[in-house]
């Protein structure tokens, strides 16, 4: 009798600790065909997972690409990205972003990100596709995985990018500092020099908002120091908040998918808005894209 009240304790507990995992749906899930939802995930504190409600059709066959996120201003907390993400993930990925889940749309207040958030996130999705009690159990496609991040996140996955875990780099309103200019940084950002570039080892994608955009020239000096991996720069000129905030994520959304299909899925039409004599980004009202001679065009 008293294993029997044990066991029901023991569950009881597992319950309510489960019920008690935050989730919140941005902008209906976004308008992708696989509707997402923005959770807390037992046993991995701070941080936030953007992921398709239904995981039904997800499988070992057909498994969910990763794009793992940094914030900007080093928050600790997505609250600034959500529907960007969202948005992402309704496509068919799933999504781990340093930090707290927001569940209003208030602006964090609250201790910087680490770097070593995005490597927990990387653990994570290896953990969970590993482990047959994971509802992501060999639904995860860890050959295809995107270190991401805005702004002091692009500084910290570019502290992060030798990780050969990674298949692609995508900064975003972001660059490294150099000695002329890194007085301009917000103290508590991670600070790698220009030699940290050198390490990339994927191609990586510059998505930059034009040059009001106060990372543009960080960002630019950076792409046109890469030649050993395939580098291309987007810029549309709407400065350093990017269109995260829009609604489904606005253009940054638009295009950061056209990388992550092209780079995580191998969608050839997603290939074409960077490949070709005339890339269609560049046809696309606002954008420019530049690309080095690593990426063969």
């Amino acid at each position: 009798m008293k294993r029997i009240l044990l066991s029901a304790l023991v569950l009881g507990l597992a319950m309510t600790a489960a019920a008690q995992l935050k989730s919140r749906v941005i902008e209906d899930g976004g308008t992708g065909p696989s509707k997402a939802v923005m959770t807390e995930v037992e046993g991995l504190e701070a941080h936030t997972v953007f992921v398709p409600q239904d995981l039904s059709k997800f499988s070992a066959a057909n498994p969910l690409p990763v794009l793992v996120w940094g914030n900007g201003a080093c928050a600790n907390s997505p609250f600034e990205h959500a529907k960007f993400l969202s948005e992402i993930a309704s496509y068919g990925y799933i999504v781990l972003a340093t930090g707290y889940i927001p569940m209003t749309d208030e602006w964090y207040q609250g201790p910087m990100s680490k770097t070593e958030q995005q490597i927990e996130s990387i653990d994570w999705v290896y953990a969970q596709n590993a482990d047959p009690q994971s509802p992501y159990y060999q639904k995860i496609d860890l050959k295809h995985l995107c270190l991401a991040g805005m702004s002091c996140g692009g500084l910290q996955t570019l502290y992060n990018c030798a990780d050969k875990r990674v298949s692609t780099l995508m900064i975003c309103n972001s660059g490294l500092f150099n000695q002329q200019n890194a007085g301009q940084a917000v103290g508590g950002m991670p600070m790698p020099p220009k030699e940290k570039l050198k390490e990339i080892h994927t191609p990586v994608l510059y998505l930059l908002g034009g040059e009001s955009d106060i990372a543009y020239q960080n960002g630019m000096d950076d792409f046109h120091r890469i030649s050993h991996v395939p580098a291309y720069a987007a810029n549309l000129p709407v400065g350093h908040g990017g269109t995260y905030s829009k609604p489904h994520g606005g253009e940054f959304a638009v295009v950061a998918r056209a990388w992550l299909d092209w780079q995580l899925k191998g969608s050839t039409d997603a290939a074409k808005q960077f490949t070709g004599e005339v890339p269609a980004l560049q046809k696309r009202e606002g954008w420019t894209l530049e690309w080095n001679a690593a990426a063969g065009k």
